[in-house]
């Protein structure tokens, strides 16, 4: 059984085993474990996102903490005194050497470091959860969809809004033509975090003062393995501008700011809504690329093709002081974070917790469908059952992959400076060789996705 509905109702998905090299597989490898079985989980990252993992998937009785992993020794040792039973590591790469007595691993680690705790536990037929972006670049997405529909395990993307009611209904509304033929989605968040115009600076405060990677020379904090904390990407001098978190996402060099944090959440609703996969051209608006620092504020346009019932469309990014038109000349609500549907019978406001259907007096009078999409126990628990039963996850590594791939060619676009042709099977913007340092990267010695 696959573990995911994606997969099942998209035929461009359905042909992605053998556009990536893969072997589509029928039944899970895994053994099915009944209610009862313990697991035995590995958690990769136990600090901030990990702790917060660590929390909700042992509130299941039956899981069992076997082994821990930290490159911050203090945050180890808090960790390791709560379950002193789990084997403790500092090195992800050793305790994927030891994963016989694992049943699954959990991944919350630093973006730049996902695929590389990610895979390794995939090609031993492991189900794996990581949090979101699932990986740093196009070329590890890629590669992790690979090596995931190969293993036919279960796997998650940690993106917990996707497990809430009001998610689900949005797209019931959606795909049962609520507001007809959609032919534009526009995503916009407030957040400003990165590289600041003086715009930016005077509309959300000086968030990030530092512009230039730093020179000088700081003590590294005691406890904490550098050396590891950079894994695969170049080495650099410690500095408090990266560690701790979420101040690295801001660095191309171990994320891509704002697109791949709050984009896994928000591009997320249409990116389920309207069954998109790759998008045909993707062109980025803003301010010149930084070398080092991802924008704070900066827009994107997806052109998407004609998918299954749902005809053409178009995916409109906005963050930090970018916003749509409409929103500008409030002819929606002005809300700061949100996701409007134009279709031709109306509108459909949307974020995290609430929906609009506009305008509003046109649907007083509105019966809603009746619900078709199962409410879920939480997107850890969902994972968990999926081990157990082999129930499906709502965003699984086939669909998560495609999403991650899409959020980043976004950022691509931005950093290329030029409108892209994109070519899914090639993994290629035909038309601008320049993108290609963007997509994927050698990473350091030491460090391989083989």
């Amino acid at each position: 059984m696959r573990h995911t509905q994606h997969l099942q109702r998209r035929p461009f998905l359905q042909g992605l085993a053998a556009v990536v090299g893969g072997t589509a597989i029928a039944s899970s490898s895994l053994k099915a474990k009944s209610a009862n079985d313990r697991l035995n989980l590995a958690f990769v990252g136990v600090g901030g996102r990990g702790g917060a993992n660590l929390e909700e998937l042992t509130k299941d009785g039956n899981v069992h903490v076997a082994a821990i992993c930290d490159v911050n020794g203090n945050t180890l040792a808090q960790v390791g005194e709560r379950f002193p039973m789990a084997t403790k590591y500092t090195d992800f790469r050793r305790l994927m050497d030891a994963l016989s007595e694992i049943d699954a691993v959990v991944v919350s680690t630093t973006e730049h470091t996902h695929a590389f705790a990610t895979l390794p536990a995939l090609q031993m037929k492991k189900p794996v959860y990581c949090e979101k972006p699932l990986t740093y670049n196009i070329q590890e997405s890629r590669r992790i969809m690979q090596v995931a529909e190969q293993a036919n395990v279960a796997t998650q993307m940690g993106t917990q809004i996707h497990s809430l009611p009001n998610y689900r209904r949005v797209v019931e509304l959606i795909q049962s033509g609520a507001i007809g033929n959609v032919s534009e989605a526009h995503v916009w968040v407030s957040r400003a975090w990165g590289l600041q115009s003086k715009q930016d600076a005077a509309a959300n405060g000086d968030i990030v003062s530092v512009t230039e990677r730093p020179q000088e020379k700081v003590e590294i904090p005691k406890g904490l393995d550098w050396d590891l904390w950079i894994g695969p990407a170049p080495m650099r001098p410690y500095h408090d501008v990266y560690f701790p978190g979420p101040k690295w996402y801001r660095w191309w060099d171990f994320g891509n700011g704002t697109m791949s944090d709050l984009g896994s959440h928000m591009n997320d609703l249409p990116f389920w809504a309207l069954k998109l996969d790759a998008p045909k051209t993707v062109e980025a608006f803003g301010e010149s690329a930084h070398p080092e620092i991802a924008p704070a504020s900066m827009s994107a346009v997806y052109e998407y093709a004609a998918r299954e019932t749902m005809p053409a469309c178009k995916l409109f990014w906005y963050q930090g002081t970018h916003k749509p038109t409409i929103w500008k000349e409030k002819g929606i609500p002005q809300w700061e974070y949100g996701v409007l549907f134009i279709g031709d019978k109306g509108m459909l406001l949307a974020d995290y917790g609430r929906h609009l259907l506009l305008p509003e007096d046109k649907f007083v009078d509105f019966k809603r469908p009746e619900p078709f999409i199962p409410d879920s126990p939480g997107q850890q628990q969902e994972w968990l059952d999926a081990i157990r039963n082999g129930t499906p996850t709502g965003s699984p590594f086939s669909y998560s992959g495609l999403l991650t791939e899409a959020n980043h060619l976004g950022n691509v676009a931005f950093r290329a400076g030029k409108k892209l042709e994109w070519d899914f099977k090639s993994m290629k913007a035909t038309n601008c060789p320049d993108a290609d340092p963007f997509i994927s990267r050698t990473p350091r010695a030491g460090w391989s996705l083989s």
